[in-house]
This record gives C-alpha cells, sequence and structure tokens, in this order.
C-alpha cells in the first residue's frame, strides 16, 4: 500500500512538473514572439511578414520584395534573446525578371566587384539562373569575392534564392608564388598584354595546390593556345587547365 501511495504522488508530481514547464514555454515563446514581431515590423522591408514560435523556434512566413529582405529578417529574428532556431519560410514574391537578364546583370556586377583590387585577376566566378534561383560556381582567392558577389545576387531584383557552389581556395604562399609568376609571364606577353586594358575582363589565374586553371574570353585560338603555354612554363606548376573561350567573330 505504501509502494503504491509513494507511486502515484511520484507520478502526480512528474505530472505537475511537465505542466508547469509546458505552461513557462508557452510563455517564454509569446515574449520571444512578441519579440521578433516588434523587431521586424520596425522595417518597411518586413511589414508582410509574420512569426510564429513554438519551443524557442520562430517561423517566418509572409513575403518580401528581395532576397536580401529575406535574409535581413532571419537576421533579425536570429538576434532575439531565448531563440534556438529559424525556420525561414519566407517567399520573395518581388517582381518577375528573366532568368537572361538577371545572370546578364550579375555577370556584370561580379566581374566589376573586384576591379582595382590585387585578386582580380586570381578569382573566377560563373553566374547561372534558373527559375529566379542564381548559382554561383567557380573558385576564389579568398572570402571577400564571394562575399561580395552572394551580397550583390541577394540585393538584386528578380532573384528568388543564391545557391552557393564557389570553393573559397586554401591559403598557400607556394600557390601565391605560382599566381604571381604566372601573372606576369602572361601580361608581359607582348600578343596578351592587351587583356590587361579592361580589369573586368582579365585572363583569370586560379590556383589550387600548384594546378592552374585559365578562365574568361580571348580574341582567338592563337591568343588562347599561347596563354596556355606560358602558363606551363611557369617552374612549380604541375598542370594547366585551359578553358579560355574564344569569343565568337
Amino acid at each position: 500500500m505504501k509502494k503504491q501511495f509513494l507511486a502515484v504522488t511520484l507520478a502526480l508530481l512528474v505530472l505537475l512538473s511537465m505542466t508547469a514547464m509546458a505552461s513557462a514555454s508557452s510563455g517564454n515563446d509569446q515574449q520571444i514572439q512578441q519579440a521578433v514581431s516588434q523587431k521586424i515590423q520596425k522595417t518597411k522591408q518586413l511589414r508582410n511578414v509574420s512569426a510564429d514560435v513554438e519551443d524557442g523556434i520562430v517561423t517566418l512566413t509572409g513575403s518580401v520584395g528581395l532576397y536580401q529582405d529575406k535574409l535581413d529578417a532571419a537576421k533579425k529574428a536570429k538576434k532575439i534573446a531565448n531563440v534556438s532556431g529559424v525556420r525561414n519560410q519566407i517567399a520573395v514574391a518581388g517582381e518577375n525578371v528573366p532568368d537572361s537578364q538577371i545572370q546578364q546583370k550579375l555577370a556584370k556586377k561580379v566581374a566589376y566587384d573586384r576591379v582595382g583590387y590585387f585578386d582580380n585577376a586570381f578569382n573566377y566566378i560563373a553566374v547561372a539562373v534558373q527559375d529566379g534561383v542564381v548559382t554561383l560556381s567557380g573558385a576564389t582567392y579568398w572570402d571577400p569575392p564571394l562575399s561580395d558577389a552572394m551580397a550583390i545576387a541577394a540585393r538584386t531584383p528578380g532573384v528568388k534564392d543564391v545557391v552557393n557552389d564557389v570553393k573559397v581556395l586554401p591559403t598557400s604562399r607556394f600557390d601565391d608564388s605560382l599566381r604571381i609568376r604566372t601573372a606576369r609571364v602572361i601580361y608581359r606577353d607582348s600578343v596578351l598584354s592587351r587583356y590587361a586594358s579592361d580589369p573586368a575582363r582579365p585572363i583569370r589565374i586560379v590556383v589550387d595546390n600548384g594546378h592552374v586553371t585559365l578562365y574568361g574570353t580571348v580574341e582567338s585560338a592563337m591568343d588562347k593556345n599561347i596563354a596556355g603555354i606560358r602558363a606551363g612554363s611557369v617552374p612549380g606548376v604541375f598542370s594547366v587547365d585551359n578553358k579560355l573561350v574564344v569569343e565568337k567573330g
């Protein structure tokens, strides 16, 4: 009898504890929801966004004009105290722009983004667009070119989502030396030096563990072949993948 009484008492205590925890959790969720709603409603671009909270996880719904607005809403929610996670289900419902138009606009902006920086010729980022979803691919010398490209895409009207397939190359003094020496032999060549005149269209030199890949557009098959030969002549280069494209006449 005594054991039965203890079992019933323990069960009641557990039930009361669970009820108290559920009540506290519910109250905490309400506070989080209120804080998130107040935070996002302060931004004009996010006034069509709503927030629901369950067990500390915020679910954002509604619509925004730009993909960057969707990202900003999630960032604001994550900064609220006691938020354990964010489900970003906001729809990007801005203007509909043809994929080809988005691609051309982004490709140009990305190409000019690093003009004037030392790493400009050592980054290659390609842009593809399908149904408003932008995919960035290629390789960059370090993080800033990728971060810039992602930000440019996120702020472009018509972009619904951004997929990152860009590889940030590892830090390597050996590769740095190859980059500099390969750039010298290419741009000091009397035939190829003219490709340095348009900083947005250089012969891009991507070096990864001693392997060199050339990207960009050149005027002739001869120019492409010369660039490949020059890159292959650099001591320490393991291989050269010549992906230069000959522009159509």
